[in-house]
């Protein structure tokens, strides 16, 4: 009952016309947009619609939710599933934004954004937007928690989504493993494509190879080949990507 009543609902969003005011969000604050095809930018904007239409954005500490905020969020989700369609955010029900980066009593140093199993999101503006607004660091707190939600479509956050085939799923859990263990003893090679974060556990390496295919693709291309061939088998190919990784990140991540 409740996937009929959303495939109706979506089916409306997609209808409806996108807000002209959210046109010049996503052109100034938003910059891989601007690197999208016009087919790939009328793709794109009916996800973020719905997007924005359907999940709950919810201020914490003061935060106030504007358009600006909802579209820049819904841009940092909606380039993940620009070739997987909005049917892997299907668990996620909200998004929660604090104004600064905030702590939780039992842990350590500051929190940038959690992805929680129960379908929220947490997100620290401030950590959003310096993501999105520095491409070439392979650091994109949007990109990251999301991809923890499409890691979770499948239940479990595990490190591994819900692949486009069957077949797919023996390829991934040899790449993603061999490269996991290779981070986790601190290769060179990984160290220049990846934080050294995403060896905390299979789920976190997943979220930041996903932060490093959209920011580093040519990095990663050349430098871990079989990782990026299974990322783009996975998500498709990001045209928003630059075509060339910033120059000067070329030393190693620590």
């Amino acid at each position: 009952m409740f996937g009929i009543l959303r495939a109706i609902r979506r089916r409306k969003y997609r209808r409806l016309e996108f807000p002209s005011q959210w046109y010049a969000i996503l052109e100034e604050k938003v910059p891989f947009y601007q690197a999208y095809s016009d087919e790939q930018r009328e793709r794109f904007c009916t996800l973020v619609k719905i997007f924005v239409w359907e999940k709950h954005f919810i201020g914490a500490q003061g935060m106030e939710i504007t358009d600006e905020v909802k579209v820049v969020i819904a841009a940092s989700a909606c380039r993940l599933i620009l070739n997987l369609g909005i049917k892997y955010y299907n668990r996620l029900t909200e998004i929660v934004v604090y104004p600064y980066v905030y702590t939780h009593p039992d842990q350590e140093g500051v929190i940038y954004g959690e992805a929680h199993a129960w379908g929220t999101v947490v997100l620290s503006w401030p950590a959003v937007m310096h993501g999105i607004q520095n491409p070439y660091d392979g650091e994109a707190t949007g990109a990251h928690e999301f991809a923890h939600v499409l890691d979770r479509a499948d239940g479990v956050f595990d490190g591994t989504p819900l692949l486009r085939t069957g077949a797919a799923y023996g390829p991934w859990v040899r790449v993603m493993s061999r490269h996991f263990l290779a981070l986790q003893k601190r290769n060179k090679k990984q160290r220049k494509v990846l934080r050294m974060y995403g060896a905390t556990n299979e789920a976190e390496f997943f979220a930041v190879a996903t932060e490093s295919y959209f920011e580093k693709p040519e990095k990663m291309k050349r430098l871990t080949p079989e990782l990026y061939q299974v990322m783009l088998r996975f998500y498709g190919p990001d045209l928003g990507s630059s075509s060339q990784d910033n120059p000067d990140s070329d030393q190693e991540e620590g």
